[in-house]
Parts: C-alpha cells; sequence; structure tokens
C-alpha cells in the first residue's frame, strides 16, 4: 500500500482521516499544518501522495501543493477544502493537484479519493 502524507490543522479531522487510511492498508503520516507537511517531504522522499488541506496556519495547503511539486514532481496532489473561495484557488493549480476534496466528506469519499488518485500514479 502507499506512503501518505497528510496535512490538516484540525485535529479531529486528521485524526479520522489518518484511521480511514490506515485501515485501508496504507501508511498515513500526520502533520499539523503546511510547515510541518513540507519539513517531513524534505527529510523523507517516499511519499507517494500529499492529502492537505488548504486552509492551514504557517504554510497553507496550496503554497505546500506548490513547494512540494517543485521538490518531488511525481508526488501526487489531492488538496481538501470547505471554503468555495479557496476551491477556486486550487483549481488554478490543475496541472500540480490530482483534485480537490469538499468538506464535509464522508469516509467512503475521502478513501475513494485517494484510492482514484493512486491509481492514476501507477
Amino acid at each position: 500500500m502507499a506512503r501518505i502524507l497528510v496535512a490538516e490543522d484540525d485535529d479531529a479531522i486528521r485524526g479520522l482521516v489518518v484511521r480511514a487510511l490506515e485501515q485501508d492498508g496504507h501508511q498515513a503520516i500526520a502533520a499539523c499544518n503546511g510547515e510541518q507537511a513540507f519539513g517531513k517531504l524534505s527529510l523523507d522522499a517516499g511519499f507517494e501522495l500529499l492529502l492537505s488541506d488548504v486552509k492551514m496556519p504557517v504554510m497553507n495547503g496550496i503554497d505546500l501543493a506548490m513547494a512540494a511539486a517543485r521538490q518531488d514532481p511525481e508526488l501526487v496532489i489531492l488538496l481538501m477544502t470547505g471554503f468555495a473561495d479557496q476551491r477556486e484557488h486550487a483549481h488554478d493549480l490543475d496541472a500540480l493537484v490530482h483534485d480537490v476534496i469538499a468538506k464535509p466528506f464522508s469516509v467512503d469519499q475521502i478513501r475513494g479519493a485517494v484510492s482514484e488518485a493512486l491509481v492514476r500514479r501507477q
């Protein structure tokens, strides 16, 4: 299965997503903001997918996606957001971002989005 970095500042959502992905057999590593996530990506090139919230403190998901794509062009990036205006900004990154998942989402929806993105990577 895949190594996935989950960047989300909301503890409850981050925990839910990490547990759901681990139940699917993935190794899910958590980060509470974009800067922490980028640090993990910089230290470990073994991630196959980045799943990031758009609106986070310190470094937002859009800046994280751009920095991650520069560092590892093969990394699949999924963004998630509950804000319509943020979704518009994220769609401007179509060349870098596989998809933008609208919050709130169900466990099945996030699992499906991750599975689809990983199939695309292959």
